[in-house]
């Protein structure tokens, strides 16, 4: 499993039947889980004296309940910084977890010796943008969501990277990519996070298990003959790593290189375990 363990300003303290206890920066949040099947003792203080716990619905969705939570903060990693709020279903705009992916690649772009163009697809608030940008790359952002791109421009402003060469694109993605090819545009470098589940700005329906495949195999036609890494994240709990280790080794086969693919995850303070996150394809050169 790959771990994200060098974070400083947030922390899975606990988790239990179904939520699990997080520290942002200061503040303590109780947020649901669906990986979170057992139910050990809540004996950690901060599951009673939280600032903020997102309660489910038993018919879908929920609502957030607040204990002195403001209504946006801000956290650190490493040079970022991202600004927080809690949003529409448990999110707060940003995935912890990721930190273990921007390491990886964020060292690769660094060792290159030459400009890298990245592409980052279902960008939503830019953790990956900004990471790839403070390495050096020149990168496109490309999101359907005008909310999340401006988030992740804020956040671009915060981390002192209002200069770097970031393109930023409210579009669909599937779109975006097919328009790259009659373009003749490649990239050094792919990410891609997509949902399990959306829809795009004008109702298109986007389902990871009938879409993720004939997504790699088009992005493999922007891909430039010098290509650095491409990478695929997962929150799908019904798609294996090794699932993801196909169909990157299948449509990157020309290549050559290495893929590795596995659970990325969060440690949690109380049990000295791993929390599981989804999973991650990686192909580099």
């Amino acid at each position: 499993m790959w771990i994200a363990d060098n974070w400083k300003d947030y922390e899975v303290i606990d988790c239990s039947n179904g939520e699990k206890l997080e520290r942002w920066g200061k503040y303590i949040l109780v947020r649901p889980d669906p990986q979170v099947i057992w139910d050990t003792p809540k004996k950690n203080r901060g599951w009673k004296h939280r600032n903020g716990h997102y309660h489910r619905s038993k018919k879908g969705g929920g609502q957030w309940e607040f204990f002195g939570l403001p209504q946006q903060w801000q956290i650190h990693y490493g040079s970022l910084t991202f600004n927080l709020k809690p949003f529409s279903f448990k999110h707060t705009g940003l995935f912890p977890e990721q930190a273990a992916n921007w390491d990886w690649f964020s060292g690769k772009i660094r060792q290159a010796g030459r400009q890298v163009k990245v592409l980052n697809l279902f960008a939503y608030t830019g953790g990956a943008t900004l990471a790839a940008a403070a390495a050096g790359a020149q990168v496109t952002h490309v999101d359907a969501s005008k909310g999340m791109v401006s988030w992740a421009k804020e956040n671009a402003v915060s981390s002192g990277l209002t200069e770097a060469p970031i393109r930023w694109l409210v579009d669909d993605c599937v779109k975006f990519v097919e328009r790259e090819i009659r373009r003749g545009h490649t990239y050094d470098a792919i990410i891609m996070d997509p949902p399990s589940y959306g829809r795009g700005p004008k109702g298109e329906v986007w389902k990871i298990e009938d879409m993720i495949h004939p997504l790699i195999r088009i992005c493999t036609k922007i891909l430039s003959e010098d290509a650095l890494f491409f990478l695929v994240n997962s929150y799908t709990t019904g798609l294996a790593p090794s699932v993801l280790t196909y169909m990157i080794a299948t449509e990157l086969r020309r290549w050559g290189g290495t893929v590795q693919s596995d659970e990325i995850g969060l440690p949690v303070t109380e049990s000295g375990l791993i929390l599981p996150c989804g999973s991650s394809g990686r192909w580099e050169k």
